[in-house]
């Protein structure tokens, strides 16, 4: 919060002008840490010009998946072959009205509104929701944050009670955030089942065309062939997609256009009739001639829209608009033309329907098409597993999962990253899925549940957002809820009843996933109130530093925490063990902001810790969920060129003729309380000799400052940074307290155990180098 600021000149001295006694200061470390520029990352405002060129790039990049559907969905809908002609007819109608009322009206027309600057997904919903409401565990919001411009809030008024109600419930129940919470990570376990399931049926499914062929391979050696290829394809995933995303388009532009020829092809020639499955009456005639078997047969039907939450996912890429025209004029007209076409084909020959894209294939056509699918399946699970990195990459900002390094592979799309040891596990997985389940119509089944699942997460999620932050018509949001959730809960519920035929997979899967991601959260946010719970007061820094004879010695000393405010207990652990300090000392915290980017001008904050001499600070370094960290080197550069600044400015302010106090931090942060709606507050503490008194919502402040040399202070810097920087972490031991229950002991002392000793490098996520790095043991008891 931005506080006028008016300065009363020491006795004996001139008043000072009205230009230079009123000067605009933040309060606050913590709320600054909050604060950025308003920046627009969507890329909305651009010519139509850049956004056809956009559209038929997001061709390649997030239609792969919804668009090699007709592989397989056939086959999965009609597992016993087709018992009535005119079943096909109702099939058609329930595919095409699926992919309006799910893809386009959903997703395309209301869903990709609900973008957080660009970006999307379960993390990106989440995020939004908690710049509007204070719904994390850990309590890193304040009530400043309303007032924040780039976050976009609208202020509260008098017509506006039903969202003012729905804040305040969910900031005080604890079991809405947790249910908040829990939606989203299971939104990222069923992506990540997704991400695994993808390039098992999608390659398995076009593999599967070269027996039309080649009659004598067996399925084994058409799965062996399939495992081959999946090999290939999480081998390369660390080269980035953007080295063939120009490709990409192209590619899925000819196959859209391949199909979309076939499908018209076997209209003509086969039966035109087929048109009147626009006709919704056929799918009441479906249901009635079926029954409970056309309720089961849904499981199959619901595989024609997979890989539409990738359209939301991969926004960041692209623009509304883009996506808009590349959806409703490319690839809606190529996919229900290649469903019509191969319902058209299946009138005259229902035989086939256990492989009816290969055998609807003209034979001149069919060698390029099969190339093509291949090619298609392949980049299918490419943007598929491209999308399930960057949203756990997202998990990873809100202390979900332990820190792994995250690579960035892309230049030209910043959303693009690599994480080796979840591409290692999602690699084995999908080979193994593929070895054990050996046909699509298997994987299907459990393939349906991930997609399903994930549209109801983003129909609840939407919800809130429509409540919330929207502020629509009470009859709009019902009709949304009502008519897209009650179509996804017909879908789920026809899906869980092949639950033994495969179903359990993404369950089971999910189940673990999101085990790992709860207890780790959970421990993640119990450490943190610990720490916030044993800070060290800066009123007792100096006696601590004296008391322990503590040596000053060259060089930049980054000393990293969680904690935003105050001295963290590691650092009198460190001083005790180690009896001295850098010369330049830092504490530094990495901070990720519930938006996805923080512009690299506003990166970092400073404020000075103790007594001017001591040269000790805090820096907050400030990222969104999507922004990459810098390089070692890179980040020092910054860091000291930031440090530099703030001794200037603070200078500035000491010798004008209307002097400011310093910033510092606080001697006695305020504790935030431990209730459901908590948000840290603190106040900013003021050099000794000044008194502080407020009136009418301003500070008044009389203070006696010390001229400082700027260019001495520059140039030490300088020099210290260039003698070495020590980067120095906790390497922390948490374990459950004696009275704690079985549950509790089991989570923490061996689940959270295990992921940290085995997958948590701190120093490899930020880049750190071994020879730099000076690591201090210390246990925590929660």
């Amino acid at each position: 919060m931005s506080l006028e600021v008016e300065s009363s000149p020491p006795a004996g001295a001139e008043t000072a002008t009205a230009t230079t006694s009123r000067l605009k200061r933040h309060d606050s470390l913590y709320g600054d840490a909050e604060k950025v520029s308003g920046a627009k990352y969507h890329g909305s405002e651009v010519s139509w010009v850049r956004t056809l060129h956009l559209a038929f790039q997001s061709i390649g990049i997030i239609y792969g998946d919804i668009g090699t559907s007709p592989l397989y969905v056939y086959s999965s809908t009609f597992p016993d072959g087709i018992k009535h002609k005119d079943d096909l007819l109702g099939v058609l109608s329930l595919i095409i009205y699926t992919l309006i009322i799910i893809p386009m009206l959903k997703y395309v027309f209301i869903v990709l509104y609900a973008n957080d600057n660009g970006d999307g997904g379960t993390f990106a919903l989440y995020s939004l929701i908690s710049r509007y409401a204070k719904i994390r565990m850990i309590p890193n919001q304040q009530a400043e944050d309303a007032m924040v411009s780039n976050y976009s809030i609208e202020a509260p008024n008098s017509q506006l009670r039903r969202a003012q109600w729905v804040k305040h419930k969910l900031e005080n129940s604890r079991a809405a955030k947790i249910a908040l919470f829990t939606l989203t990570i299971l939104g990222t376990s069923m992506v990540m089942g997704d991400g695994t399931l993808t390039p098992a049926i999608s390659v398995l499914s076009a593999v599967s065309g070269i027996r039309e062929k080649a009659p004598s391979l067996t399925q084994t050696q058409v799965v062996l062939i399939s495992v081959a290829i999946l090999f290939m394809l999480f081998s390369v995933q660390s080269f980035g997609t953007d080295k063939v995303g120009y490709t990409f388009a192209p590619i899925i532009s000819v196959w859209f256009l391949l199909i979309a020829g076939i499908g018209l092809y076997n209209l003509v020639v086969h039966d035109i009739s087929i048109l009147r499955a626009f006709n919704p009456m056929c799918i009441v005639d479906y249901f009635r001639r079926n029954g409970k078997q056309g309720w089961v047969s849904l499981g199959g039907v619901v595989l024609c829209v997979t890989g539409t939450e990738g359209m939301f996912a991969d926004l960041g890429h692209f623009n509304i608009r883009a996506v808009q025209i590349s959806f409703n004029g490319i690839l809606f007209p190529s996919v229900a033309l290649c469903y019509i076409g191969q319902a058209a084909y299946l009138r005259k020959f229902p035989e086939d329907v256990g492989d009816t894209f290969y055998r609807s294939i003209p034979a001149p056509l069919f060698w390029p098409t099969f190339i093509v699918a291949i090619l298609a399946a392949i980049i299918a699970s490419q943007a598929m597993l491209s999308g399930a990195f960057a949203i756990l990459s997202k998990a990873l900002s809100l202390g979900c999962l332990p820190r792994v390094r995250v690579i960035h592979t892309s230049k030209e799309y910043e959303g693009q990253v690599y994480i080796p040891e979840v591409n290692f596990m999602m690699g084995l997985a999908s080979i193994i899925v593929t070895i054990a389940f050996r046909t699509t119509t298997s994987i299907g089944n459990a393939y349906g549940i991930c997609v399903v699942t994930t549209f109801m997460i983003t129909t609840h999620l939407m919800t809130v957002v429509m409540l919330l932050i929207w502020k629509k018509h009470i009859v709009f949001i019902l009709m949304f809820y009502v008519v897209f959730g009650g179509t996804e809960a017909i879908y789920l519920t026809s899906i869980l009843s092949k639950f033994v035929d495969g179903g359990y997979l993404p369950f089971c899967f999910s189940l673990v996933l999101m085990t790992l991601m709860a207890t780790w959260h959970y421990v993640h946010v119990k450490r943190y109130w610990y720490e916030l719970d044993h800070i060290v007061p800066t009123s007792e820094m100096t006696a601590l530093l004296e008391k322990n004879d503590v040596r000053r010695i060259p060089g930049v000393g980054l000393l990293y925490t969680e904690l935003v405010q105050g001295i963290p207990p590691l650092f009198p652990r460190l001083v005790r063990k180690i009896p001295s300090v850098h010369s330049i000392f830092v504490f530094m915290s990495i901070k990720h902001l519930p938006i996805p980017h923080v512009a690299a001008t506003e990166r970092f904050l400073f404020r000075q810790v103790g007594p001017r001499e001591h040269r000790m600070f805090r820096c907050v370094a400030r990222y969104g969920y999507s922004d990459a960290l810098e390089e070692p080197k890179e980040f020092a550069a910054f860091l000291a060129d930031g440090l530099k600044m703030f001794i200037q400015e603070e200078s500035a302010f000491a010798l004008a003729d209307a002097p400011a106090p310093a910033l510092v931090d606080n001697d006695e942060p305020a504790r935030p309380r431990r209730s459901t709606s908590s948000a840290v507050h603190s106040e900013e503490a003021i050099q000794p000799s000044s008194r502080v008194s407020s009136l009418s919502g301003r500070i008044t402040f009389q203070v006696t400052q010390l001229p400082v040399d700027v260019e001495e202070e520059k140039q030490l810097i300088d020099r210290e940074v260039e003698r070495g920087v020590v980067y120095l972490m906790g390497e922390a031991n948490v374990t459950a307290g004696a009275k704690s229950s079985i549950m509790k002991k089991i989570a923490v002392n061996y689940i959270y155990t295990f992921l940290r000793k085995n997958l948590t490098e701190g120093h490899r996520a930020l880049s750190i180098p071994k020879d730099q790095l000076l690591k201090v043991g210390i246990t925590y008891e929660i």
